[in-house]
């Protein structure tokens, strides 16, 4: 395809001068990398535990196969590798994003107005087991946009394995920090397409609660049931720590606290026939929130409910996945009101709704060569206090409508094993580009400022490795 005059309303973008040099810089890093690649096992601190191949746990990670979904519920602590080396493990991404339109004043602190190139994120990882039947995923992560170290999504499980009734079940607890943090299918938002996603491009205003409104910002204990690898059942709830516990660990101190315990659930049921699997369920959260940590006006109501699907099949050498997620989200906003109405200020809608849908196909050759088509879209009640115009990232209509699509091609060259002077090494390199057909309401001058859903259309490098 080729790019005329209206290209931004095609998957293509021009790239500048300082971009096409970051292209360069990334194809030379990328070769760079596969020179003496080995064809040992390739395992980071996990894999180097199981003694598994990287492609044994993900179809094209973060995405996990049956084997790693099993791996996780029975508490990271499978057995099978020889290394003696602790169960640490890092990770690094470089980056370059490009968006249709450049942004006013710089994409964030310390970045121009486009084309910029980052080290967007560097995470230490402790993985594995701790003792018999207990082990962790804990992250501790430096993100140079807002050039902060804090602590990253945490899950620390116990789980056994027992029989009912002759049937395998496995029965575990969480002690973690992120609603659906836990969850072993990457329909849910914790660990939902797309995997990796630029921090310097404008994104929509609006999401549910559930989609990160909570994340880094609690701590839960969730129990679950797993039966005949078939039925999924997990309960739990979530408190918010103190905004001086939050400083502490990073996180941002000026979200919402939640009033007693928020309940979490989450239910699934997979059969599996052959080398295909197939799971629908449905997860969700309620919460009576403090906005702005304030009370005494009352609380605010969020119920997010969820329902999910992922079709997988996995053969030798081709595999497919295919997930869909629809989140409707219902709020009373009690406290917001009534804070703002003492401040001499009208107040939001009392009750509002919003909704989420992501859908996405996957295709991977060889665990190695792979392709993906996504789709999303956000809508829901119009608010002008809850979506004003802000700059560049501001509704004029106050509307929290945006939807779009998301192409990526990755290659993945280390699943089988990784290069010689690290064989447990994994990488992933992705080319994706964010379309825009809509943006906070409008698909043109969605600002009143003149800026289009399409200036935010991003084309977005990476290298995620891990090692």
């Amino acid at each position: 395809m080729s790019c005329g005059a209206n290209a931004h309303t095609h998957v293509c973008v021009i790239i500048s001068r300082r971009g096409a040099a970051a292209v360069a810089l990334f194809l030379v890093f990328a070769a760079a990398m596969l020179f003496g690649a080995s064809q040992a096992v390739a395992l980071p601190s996990y894999a180097r535990q199981t003694g598994q191949e990287c492609a044994a746990c993900h179809n094209g990670f973060p995405e996990l196969t049956p084997y790693g979904r099993l791996f996780k519920l029975n508490g990271y602590t499978f057995k099978g590798g020889t290394s003696d080396l602790p169960p640490i493990a890092a990770m690094v991404i470089p980056t370059f994003t490009h968006t249709d339109s450049g942004q006013s004043g710089g994409a964030g602190t310390h970045y121009a107005d486009n084309d910029n190139r980052d080290i967007s994120t560097t995470s230490v990882f402790y993985g594995g087991a701790i003792a018999p039947n207990l082990g962790a995923f804990a992250q501790v992560t430096y993100d140079n946009g807002p050039r902060q170290l804090h602590w990253d999504n945490t899950d620390i499980r116990y789980a056994r394995t027992t029989t009912l009734y002759d049937r395998e079940m496995v029965l575990g607890v969480s002690l973690n920090n992120s609603p659906t943090v836990t969850d072993v299918w990457n329909t849910t938002p914790a660990w939902g397409y797309p995997y990796e996603s630029s921090q310097l491009a404008l994104t929509p205003a609006a999401g549910t609660l559930i989609e990160g409104g909570l994340a880094q910002q609690v701590v839960g204990i969730t129990g679950y049931a797993y039966l005949s690898r078939l039925y999924y059942a997990e309960f739990g709830a979530y408190k918010t720590f103190s905004p001086r516990m939050e400083t502490n660990l990073g996180a941002s101190p000026f979200g919402p606290s939640i009033k007693g315990l928020a309940p979490y659930w989450r239910l699934a049921f997979e059969p599996q026939w052959g080398r295909s699997t197939w799971e629908v369920g449905t997860f969700g959260l309620a919460a009576a929130l403090n906005p702005g940590r304030v009370t005494g006006f009352g609380t605010d109501h969020v119920v997010d409910v969820g329902v999910d699907t992922e079709y997988q099949f996995l053969a030798d050498r081709h595999s497919v996945s295919v997930m869909a997620s629809w989140i409707t989200e219902n709020d009373t906003f009690t406290s917001t009101a009534a804070q703002l109405i003492a401040a001499g200020v009208a107040g939001p809608n009392t009750h509002d709704h919003l909704r989420s849908l992501r859908l996405k196909t996957t295709y991977y050759y060889d665990q190695t060569y792979g392709g993906t088509l996504g789709f999303f879209r956000i809508d829901g009640s119009g608010d002008p206090n809850l979506y004003p115009v802000a700059a560049l990232g501001g509704s004029a209509t106050g509307s929290p409508n945006s939807q779009g699509w998301i192409g990526e091609i990755n290659y993945l060259p280390f699943n089988h094993g990784g290069p010689s002077f690290w064989p447990w090494m994994n990488m992933k390199l992705g080319l994706q580009y964010v379309y825009y057909t809509k943006f906070n309401g409008s698909s043109s001058n969605y600002d009143g400022a003149g800026r289009n859903a399409s200036h935010n259309n991003t084309l977005f490098l990476y290298a995620w490795l891990a090692f």
